[in-house]
């Protein structure tokens, strides 16, 4: 019996030491994921305001051209990068009033969907006074978006091509 005790006992220890080192194993392997997870590049908030602009001013010279299907490409990569900014920058607060942007963006889209220059243009100034006015509530009231004068790319046919 003494023998069933201490082989039972030296088991038990053993059971114990081995799952001390499991999770000791397991945590070292926690700890290097986060420090990589820390260490991964995530784009900044700004990297996504600067492609919306650029999207922003494509978008228009799309819909001045009529050219629908490119205007609707540039309005997706607009809602694309508003997805992102609220699942990578979570802990802005600017995040967080993005969402106002949405009812201008199905504005717009049902504009190009209809291929309405018309209600194209009134949604884009929508669109481009909703910036503002997120800008503002953010307090970036010092960054005033604008319906574009100029073509900003300069190697882009906004035209139909035929």
């Amino acid at each position: 019996m003494r023998q069933l005790l201490l082989v039972t006992s030296l088991f038990g220890l053993f059971a114990c030491n081995q799952q001390a080192e499991n999770t000791k194993g397991l945590q070292n392997r926690i700890d290097s994921l986060e420090k990589k997870l820390a260490d991964t590049y995530k784009p900044g908030f700004g990297e996504f305001m600067s492609g919306i602009q650029a999207h922003h001013s494509k978008l228009w010279f799309a819909g001045q051209n009529e050219n629908w299907k490119l205007a609707d490409f540039e309005v997706h990569e607009i809602m694309e990068a508003i997805e992102n900014i609220q699942k990578f920058q979570t802990e802005r607060k600017e995040s967080q009033m993005t969402g106002m942007i949405n009812p201008a963006l199905d504005s717009i889209n049902n504009a190009i969907q209809q291929r309405n220059p018309v209600l194209f243009k009134s949604s884009y100034t929508l669109l481009t006074n909703t910036c503002n006015n997120c800008h503002h509530a953010a307090n970036f009231e010092f960054n005033v978006v604008k319906i574009p004068d100029n073509q900003p790319f300069s190697n882009q046919d906004f035209k139909i091509s035929k």
